[in-house]
Protein backbone atom coordinates (compact mmCIF):
# COMPACT_ATOMS: atom_id res chain seq x y z
CA UNK A 1 0.00 0.00 0.00
CA UNK A 2 1.79 3.13 -1.03
CA UNK A 3 2.12 6.18 1.33
CA UNK A 4 -0.47 8.49 0.23
CA UNK A 5 -3.43 5.40 -0.29
CA UNK A 6 -2.42 4.93 3.76
CA UNK A 7 -2.77 8.49 4.55
CA UNK A 8 -6.50 8.98 3.02
CA UNK A 9 -8.29 7.27 5.60
CA UNK A 10 -6.50 9.91 8.81
CA UNK A 11 -7.37 12.80 6.51
CA UNK A 12 -11.06 11.81 5.79
CA UNK A 13 -10.79 11.38 9.15
CA UNK A 14 -9.70 14.36 9.84
CA UNK A 15 -12.46 15.86 7.56
CA UNK A 16 -15.06 14.30 9.30
CA UNK A 17 -13.55 15.26 13.09
CA UNK A 18 -14.27 19.46 11.33
CA UNK A 19 -17.23 18.99 9.87
CA UNK A 20 -18.84 17.67 13.40
CA UNK A 21 -17.76 20.32 15.65
CA UNK A 22 -18.59 22.32 12.69
CA UNK A 23 -22.09 21.29 13.33
CA UNK A 24 -22.28 21.60 16.85
CA UNK A 25 -20.31 24.99 16.58
CA UNK A 26 -23.00 26.71 14.16
CA UNK A 27 -26.15 24.62 15.92
CA UNK A 28 -26.76 27.59 18.71
CA UNK A 29 -26.01 30.43 15.66
CA UNK A 30 -28.86 28.50 13.67
CA UNK A 31 -31.19 28.68 16.22
CA UNK A 32 -30.75 32.18 17.03
CA UNK A 33 -30.90 33.02 13.21
CA UNK A 34 -34.28 31.08 13.08
CA UNK A 35 -35.87 32.98 15.93
CA UNK A 36 -35.07 36.61 14.88
CA UNK A 37 -37.64 35.98 11.63
CA UNK A 38 -40.71 34.40 13.82
CA UNK A 39 -43.04 36.25 16.21
CA UNK A 40 -42.58 36.85 19.85
CA UNK A 41 -45.14 33.75 20.66
CA UNK A 42 -43.55 31.34 18.34
CA UNK A 43 -40.08 32.13 19.72
CA UNK A 44 -41.57 30.76 22.85
CA UNK A 45 -43.66 28.05 21.83
CA UNK A 46 -41.42 26.43 19.06
CA UNK A 47 -37.81 27.54 19.59
CA UNK A 48 -36.84 24.68 17.42
CA UNK A 49 -39.46 25.11 13.77
CA UNK A 50 -38.28 27.04 11.09
CA UNK A 51 -40.53 30.07 10.68
CA UNK A 52 -43.64 29.72 8.82
CA UNK A 53 -46.38 31.75 7.32
CA UNK A 54 -47.86 31.98 10.79
CA UNK A 55 -44.66 32.67 12.72
CA UNK A 56 -42.59 34.59 10.28
CA UNK A 57 -42.18 38.68 11.23
CA UNK A 58 -39.44 40.83 10.54
CA UNK A 59 -40.23 42.96 14.03
CA UNK A 60 -36.62 42.36 15.71
CA UNK A 61 -34.81 43.46 12.53
CA UNK A 62 -37.33 46.81 11.86
CA UNK A 63 -36.95 47.11 15.92
CA UNK A 64 -32.69 47.39 15.31
CA UNK A 65 -33.03 49.42 12.53
CA UNK A 66 -35.17 51.91 14.24
CA UNK A 67 -33.97 52.20 17.11
CA UNK A 68 -30.49 53.15 18.33
CA UNK A 69 -27.50 53.47 15.61
CA UNK A 70 -26.62 50.17 14.93
CA UNK A 71 -24.30 50.76 11.90
CA UNK A 72 -22.37 53.17 13.98
CA UNK A 73 -22.17 50.03 16.46
CA UNK A 74 -21.12 47.60 14.06
CA UNK A 75 -18.26 49.92 12.61
CA UNK A 76 -16.77 50.32 15.66
CA UNK A 77 -16.63 46.78 16.42
CA UNK A 78 -15.25 45.51 13.62
CA UNK A 79 -12.40 48.94 13.80
CA UNK A 80 -11.80 47.50 17.32
CA UNK A 81 -11.57 44.03 16.87
CA UNK A 82 -9.61 44.49 13.15
CA UNK A 83 -6.81 47.04 14.66
CA UNK A 84 -6.78 45.23 17.97
CA UNK A 85 -6.09 41.64 15.67
CA UNK A 86 -3.28 43.21 13.72
CA UNK A 87 -1.49 45.00 16.84
CA UNK A 88 -1.96 41.43 18.46
CA UNK A 89 -0.72 39.44 15.68
CA UNK A 90 2.35 41.91 14.80
CA UNK A 91 3.96 42.48 18.35
CA UNK A 92 3.13 39.00 19.68
CA UNK A 93 5.13 37.48 16.79
CA UNK A 94 7.91 40.06 17.08
CA UNK A 95 8.21 39.41 20.56
CA UNK A 96 8.16 35.50 20.06
CA UNK A 97 10.57 36.00 17.21
CA UNK A 98 12.83 37.31 19.53
CA UNK A 99 12.69 35.49 22.47
CA UNK A 100 13.05 32.09 20.22
CA UNK A 101 15.59 33.03 18.57
CA UNK A 102 17.98 35.31 20.32
CA UNK A 103 19.41 34.36 23.89
CA UNK A 104 20.33 36.66 26.48
CA UNK A 105 20.16 36.83 29.84
CA UNK A 106 16.40 37.04 31.53
CA UNK A 107 15.14 35.59 28.44
CA UNK A 108 12.99 32.68 30.35
CA UNK A 109 12.21 35.15 32.70
CA UNK A 110 10.90 37.28 30.38
CA UNK A 111 8.79 34.36 28.56
CA UNK A 112 7.42 33.64 31.89
CA UNK A 113 6.56 36.95 33.06
CA UNK A 114 4.82 37.53 29.72
CA UNK A 115 2.86 34.01 29.81
CA UNK A 116 1.63 35.23 33.08
CA UNK A 117 -1.18 37.34 31.34
CA UNK A 118 -3.01 33.61 30.16
CA UNK A 119 -3.25 33.15 34.02
CA UNK A 120 -4.36 36.35 35.63
CA UNK A 121 -7.71 38.20 34.06
CA UNK A 122 -7.03 41.37 32.77
CA UNK A 123 -10.68 42.58 34.31
CA UNK A 124 -9.10 42.39 37.75
CA UNK A 125 -7.46 45.74 36.75
CA UNK A 126 -10.55 47.30 35.61
CA UNK A 127 -10.52 50.16 38.56
CA UNK A 128 -6.44 50.76 37.91
CA UNK A 129 -6.93 50.67 33.95
CA UNK A 130 -9.73 52.70 33.63
CA UNK A 131 -7.94 55.88 36.34
CA UNK A 132 -5.43 55.40 33.47
CA UNK A 133 -7.19 55.97 30.71
CA UNK A 134 -9.42 58.82 32.36
CA UNK A 135 -5.54 60.04 32.83
CA UNK A 136 -4.90 59.92 29.48
CA UNK A 137 -8.12 61.34 28.35
CA UNK A 138 -8.89 57.89 26.40
CA UNK A 139 -12.41 57.71 27.76
CA UNK A 140 -15.05 57.27 25.91
CA UNK A 141 -12.57 56.46 22.64
CA UNK A 142 -11.82 53.48 20.60
CA UNK A 143 -8.33 53.60 21.29
CA UNK A 144 -8.67 52.70 24.61
CA UNK A 145 -10.68 49.80 23.80
CA UNK A 146 -8.15 48.92 21.26
CA UNK A 147 -4.61 49.12 23.92
CA UNK A 148 -6.79 46.79 26.11
CA UNK A 149 -7.39 44.42 23.72
CA UNK A 150 -4.19 44.48 22.35
CA UNK A 151 -2.59 43.86 25.89
CA UNK A 152 -5.54 41.23 26.53
CA UNK A 153 -4.62 39.34 23.91
CA UNK A 154 -0.21 39.28 23.93
CA UNK A 155 0.38 36.38 26.33
CA UNK A 156 -1.19 34.16 24.47
CA UNK A 157 0.01 34.82 21.01
CA UNK A 158 3.52 35.40 22.80
CA UNK A 159 2.90 32.02 23.98
CA UNK A 160 1.92 30.16 21.18
CA UNK A 161 3.91 31.74 18.43
CA UNK A 162 7.16 31.28 20.36
CA UNK A 163 6.90 27.63 20.71
CA UNK A 164 6.31 27.42 16.63
CA UNK A 165 9.19 29.47 15.33
CA UNK A 166 11.72 27.58 17.46
CA UNK A 167 10.56 24.87 14.84
CA UNK A 168 11.50 27.19 12.20
CA UNK A 169 15.00 26.33 10.50
CA UNK A 170 17.95 27.85 11.72
CA UNK A 171 19.64 26.79 8.65
CA UNK A 172 17.61 29.23 6.61
CA UNK A 173 17.49 32.17 9.24
CA UNK A 174 21.54 31.77 8.56
CA UNK A 175 21.39 31.61 4.80
CA UNK A 176 19.20 34.88 4.92
CA UNK A 177 21.68 36.61 7.23
CA UNK A 178 24.78 35.72 4.97
CA UNK A 179 22.77 36.54 1.97
CA UNK A 180 22.79 39.89 3.83
CA UNK A 181 19.53 39.70 4.73
CA UNK A 182 18.51 42.24 7.99
CA UNK A 183 16.64 40.96 10.76
CA UNK A 184 13.41 42.29 9.41
CA UNK A 185 13.37 41.36 6.68
CA UNK A 186 14.52 37.63 7.95
CA UNK A 187 11.46 37.86 10.00
CA UNK A 188 8.71 39.10 7.49
CA UNK A 189 9.72 36.91 4.68
CA UNK A 190 11.18 33.77 5.78
CA UNK A 191 9.97 33.14 9.10
CA UNK A 192 5.84 34.77 9.24
CA UNK A 193 4.86 32.80 6.02
CA UNK A 194 6.04 29.51 7.78
CA UNK A 195 4.15 29.83 11.05
CA UNK A 196 0.94 31.48 9.47
CA UNK A 197 -1.43 28.60 10.34
CA UNK A 198 -0.29 29.53 14.05
CA UNK A 199 -1.22 32.84 13.53
CA UNK A 200 -4.29 32.08 12.23
CA UNK A 201 -4.75 30.05 15.17
CA UNK A 202 -3.67 33.16 17.51
CA UNK A 203 -6.21 35.40 15.90
CA UNK A 204 -8.94 32.66 15.76
CA UNK A 205 -8.40 32.64 19.91
CA UNK A 206 -8.11 36.09 19.51
CA UNK A 207 -10.91 37.30 17.67
CA UNK A 208 -14.03 36.11 19.57
CA UNK A 209 -13.99 37.30 22.52
CA UNK A 210 -13.22 40.65 21.38
CA UNK A 211 -16.10 41.08 19.26
CA UNK A 212 -18.42 39.70 22.47
CA UNK A 213 -16.88 41.14 25.31
CA UNK A 214 -19.06 43.94 26.88
CA UNK A 215 -17.21 44.02 30.58
CA UNK A 216 -14.49 46.70 28.70
CA UNK A 217 -17.29 48.73 26.29
CA UNK A 218 -19.79 49.40 28.92
CA UNK A 219 -16.69 50.82 31.66
CA UNK A 220 -14.23 52.44 29.03
CA UNK A 221 -16.50 53.82 26.35
CA UNK A 222 -20.28 53.85 26.82
CA UNK A 223 -21.08 56.89 24.60
CA UNK A 224 -23.23 57.06 22.06
CA UNK A 225 -20.74 57.10 19.18
CA UNK A 226 -18.26 54.68 20.76
CA UNK A 227 -20.70 51.84 21.57
CA UNK A 228 -20.10 48.40 20.45
CA UNK A 229 -22.40 45.96 19.03
CA UNK A 230 -22.56 43.60 21.58
CA UNK A 231 -23.52 47.24 24.13
CA UNK A 232 -26.01 48.35 21.86
CA UNK A 233 -27.59 45.00 21.81
CA UNK A 234 -28.65 46.04 25.87
CA UNK A 235 -30.69 48.57 24.85
CA UNK A 236 -33.26 45.62 24.09
CA UNK A 237 -32.76 44.37 27.88
CA UNK A 238 -34.94 45.64 30.66
CA UNK A 239 -34.77 44.89 33.64
CA UNK A 240 -38.81 43.72 33.67
CA UNK A 241 -39.31 43.37 30.20
CA UNK A 242 -36.93 41.76 27.01
CA UNK A 243 -37.57 42.76 23.34
CA UNK A 244 -36.34 39.10 22.41
CA UNK A 245 -37.15 39.84 18.36
CA UNK A 246 -34.98 43.05 18.58
CA UNK A 247 -32.28 40.85 20.76
CA UNK A 248 -31.96 38.04 18.57
CA UNK A 249 -32.10 40.16 15.41
CA UNK A 250 -29.27 41.99 16.91
CA UNK A 251 -27.33 39.17 17.43
CA UNK A 252 -28.17 37.29 13.96
CA UNK A 253 -26.29 40.43 12.45
CA UNK A 254 -23.79 40.61 14.56
CA UNK A 255 -22.82 37.20 13.74
CA UNK A 256 -21.59 37.91 10.08
CA UNK A 257 -19.27 39.93 10.57
CA UNK A 258 -17.34 37.91 13.40
CA UNK A 259 -18.36 34.69 10.49
CA UNK A 260 -16.60 36.43 7.88
CA UNK A 261 -13.66 37.33 9.89
CA UNK A 262 -13.63 33.44 11.37
CA UNK A 263 -13.64 31.89 7.37
CA UNK A 264 -10.54 34.24 6.75
CA UNK A 265 -8.38 33.38 9.65
CA UNK A 266 -10.29 29.58 10.14
CA UNK A 267 -8.70 28.22 6.18
CA UNK A 268 -5.40 28.75 7.27
CA UNK A 269 -5.89 27.11 10.51
CA UNK A 270 -7.91 24.11 8.72
CA UNK A 271 -5.03 23.86 6.36
CA UNK A 272 -2.67 23.73 9.38
CA UNK A 273 -4.60 20.97 11.02
CA UNK A 274 -5.16 18.57 8.17
CA UNK A 275 -1.42 18.62 6.61
CA UNK A 276 -0.39 17.88 9.81
CA UNK A 277 -2.45 15.02 10.31
CA UNK A 278 -1.25 13.20 6.76
CA UNK A 279 2.24 13.70 7.81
Amino acid sequence: MSRATSSLPRTVAAHAVLIAYTVIALFPVLVIVINSFKSRGAIFRTPLALPGPQTFDLIGYATVLSQGNFPLYFWNSLVVTVVSLFLVLLFGAMAAFALSEYRFRGNTLMGLYLALGIMIPIRLGTVAILQLMVASGLVNTLTALILVYTAQGLPLAIFILSEFMKLVSADLKDAGRIDGLSEYTIFFRLVLPLVRPSMATVAVFTMIPIWNDLWFPLILAPAENTKTVTLGAQLFLGQFVTNWNAVLAALSLAILPVLILYLIFSRQLIRGITSGAVK
